[in-house]
């Protein structure tokens, strides 16, 4: 049974009784509230699915070790690659909307029980045809572009739930907290990734992956957020895609983050320009270019520990500093003169790229209202990542005919437009 039935919201399609969450003013707890950085944390709800989220992200870049190795044996080919990429996050830019919408009609926790356990049917049966002994490229992207199909719903809704479990208050923290998670990912998926493709080769790397949602399902099972938290969701109401775009739109500072969001895609190209800048400009190995990467993280860990401690509500203001403070950075490292120059501004990226993301996320969550919030969500997602693609294919293209370095420095000039031709925007409302 579904809510599309008519049931009360409080109802589930779980039949186990699930303790609801209430938020911390519900309960009257005031050492509940924001005290610190990692103040999120004290809520139960929020640290399991904090511990499980990192698992979840691990799982996922290990699966994205062993399937980027597949296609490699299978074609041979660069661009096979970067269609496998392109194919997985082609949905989330053409669908967010309409996922949005139906998320602001469904419980976003069922929608989430839903989605991740579909990730663990999809890693699975990726599994089962690596076993067989014969899996094949089409193979991989069907399974891909499915994947993508799920994120397209999955990501709105793990936005929206870490809201519902921890309420406004706790937001921001919680909201940079998953920056974190997704750096951490980026430390130790890609490591037991290649241990476990040099040890048992890449079936169990997909193994992993399916199994590390069953981290996040069981807190899905076992914590349900109040009503209050949720807020009122109108199953009854066709679903309005496009209701939250033009809601977003008519909001300058909305308007102006997501912007912002879908012009700071090009600073996630990590496939892309990272490696022309570190192998045909400095002659770096596997290994500068792995240090590139891990500079980024240095930075991107601190900048997310910032955003945490910015307060409740973070500014429209913030959001404009640190998105020119990011421009500029990436024109750094355009201009880089050494390695020393390089690495400490990629450092800097990451940690102004992060706080600014991690920032205009939070204001955009805040300043909706939770009838349109799964919409406007989608919007954020068709931005970031879903833009990616996009952003690739123009940054590459203007890399391989002007240079690495006029690709980053272009890239900077871009994202510092953003925040000085947008300034009185993000300060509005």
């Amino acid at each position: 049974m579904t809510d599309t039935e008519g049931l009360p919201l409080d109802e589930s399609c779980i039949t186990a009784p699930v303790p609801v969450v209430p938020r911390p003013q519900e309960r009257g707890d005031s050492a509940a509230l924001p005290s610190g950085p990692l103040a999120a944390l004290g809520q139960p709800p929020f640290r399991w699915w904090f511990i499980g989220q990192v698992m979840s992200a691990s799982g996922l870049m290990t699966q994205m070790v062993a399937t980027s190795w597949l296609v490699l044996q299978i074609t041979g080919s660069g661009l096979a690659l970067a269609l496998l990429s392109g194919i997985a996050l082609l949905p989330v830019m053409v669908l967010g909307l309409w996922a949005g919408s139906v998320i602001d009609h469904r419980e976003t926790r069922t929608v989430l029980l839903v989605t991740q356990s579909v990730f663990t049917a999809l890693s699975l049966l990726l599994f089962a045809l690596i076993e067989a002994g014969g899996v094949r490229y089409w193979e991989i992207l069907v399974i891909s572009a499915a994947t993508g199909l799920v994120n397209a719903f999955d990501m709105p809704a793990r936005q929206i739930y870490v809201q519902e479990l921890v309420g406004p208050d706790l937001l921001a923290g919680a909201v940079s907290l998953y920056e974190v998670i997704l750096n951490l990912s980026r430390i130790f998926g890609p490591a037991l990734g290649g241990a476990l493709l040099a040890a048992s080769g890449p079936a169990a790397c997909i193994l992993v992956n399916g199994l590390s949602f069953l981290a996040p399902l069981a807190v899905l099972v076992r914590f349900r957020p109040s009503v209050a938290a949720a807020g009122v969701k109108h199953h009854h109401e066709r679903p309005k895609a496009l209701e939250g775009l033009r809601y977003a739109w008519k909001r300058p500072a909305l308007r102006a983050c997501l912007v912002l969001a879908a012009g700071s895609s090009v600073i996630f190209n990590f496939a892309v320009l990272l490696p022309l800048i570190a192998q045909r400009v400095f002659h770096m190995g596997g290994g500068g270019y792995g240090a590139l990467m891990a500079s980024f993280g240095i930075g991107a860990l601190p900048g997310a520990l910032l955003a945490a401690r910015a307060g409740r509500q973070p500014t429209g203001q913030q959001v404009r500093v640190l998105a020119t403070l990011s421009g500029v950075g990436l024109c750094l490292i355009g201009l880089a003169p050494d390695l020393v120059v390089l690495y400490a501004a990629m450092a800097f990226v990451g940690m102004c790229s992060i706080w600014m993301i991690a920032a205009a996320n939070t204001l955009v969550q805040l300043r909706t209202g939770p009838q349109l919030r799964g919409r406007v969500m989608g919007a954020w997602s068709m931005a970031l990542p879903g833009m990616v693609p996009i952003t690739s294919l123009a940054s590459g293209a203007l890399a391989d005919l002007a240079g690495a370095r006029v690709a980053y420095a272009a890239a900077g000039a871009m994202i510092a437009a953003i925040g000085l031709g947008l300034w009185r925007s993000f300060a509005a409302d």
